[in-house]
């Protein structure tokens, strides 16, 4: 009678195991099935070089936006927007570096300093359109710069040009089908 029910006990925790590593399986596979935005040769966390810094007010760099790589683009996907901002910049109030939209269905990234024909620019920290590079004050600590790409299903010419990055947040409510985001580091 002992044997019977601790081989029962047995078979109902070898069970439980099965199934959490069935189920631990399948989230690992959706998580690698996930829409991801990457910068090629930066792991995410990683730190630019200075050719992505801003070019004006003696930031020292080239004003080259950085490459970016998206994947797993999720079905019924129209066009892709694209920002840049630093949550550290103007003394945690933030500071967009960088808004683009109307992005091509058929884009899977963009090289460094690439604006895709057709793209829309939206409106930077200086208000104007473009990339705007990283110019943090000399002696803070390095700034964090979110690169966020959205997945509309909204087609490349829905919106208008110009928009802030606020505008842009507000009309693309109800049309985000997955974003997906990396950090990249930058001081001086």
């Amino acid at each position: 009678m002992i044997r019977s029910h601790t081989a029962g006990a047995a078979r109902r925790l070898l069970f439980v195991c099965m199934c959490a590593a069935l189920t631990f399986a399948a989230a690992s596979a959706r998580a690698a099935d996930a829409f991801a935005l990457s910068s090629p040769g930066l792991a995410d966390g990683g730190t630019l070089d200075s050719s992505h810094a801003a070019s004006a007010n003696n930031c020292g760099g080239g004003n080259v936006s950085p490459a970016l790589q998206w994947r797993n683009t999720p079905a019924g996907t129209k066009s892709y927007a694209i920002t840049i901002f630093d949550p550290d910049g103007a003394k945690g109030l933030g500071i967009v570096h960088w808004v683009l939209y109307g992005v091509a269905p058929s884009a899977t990234g963009l090289g460094a300093g690439a604006t895709p024909a057709g793209s829309v620019g939206g409106t930077n920290r200086t208000g104007g359109p473009g990339y705007y590079g990283p110019c943090p004050p000399v002696g803070d600590v390095p700034h964090h710069y979110v690169a966020q790409v959205y997945a509309l299903d909204l087609p490349p010419d829905a919106l208008p040009a110009g928009l802030t990055r606020d505008a842009l947040l507000a009309a693309m409510k109800d049309h985000v089908l997955a974003a997906a985001s990396t950090v990249l580091r930058y001081g001086r």
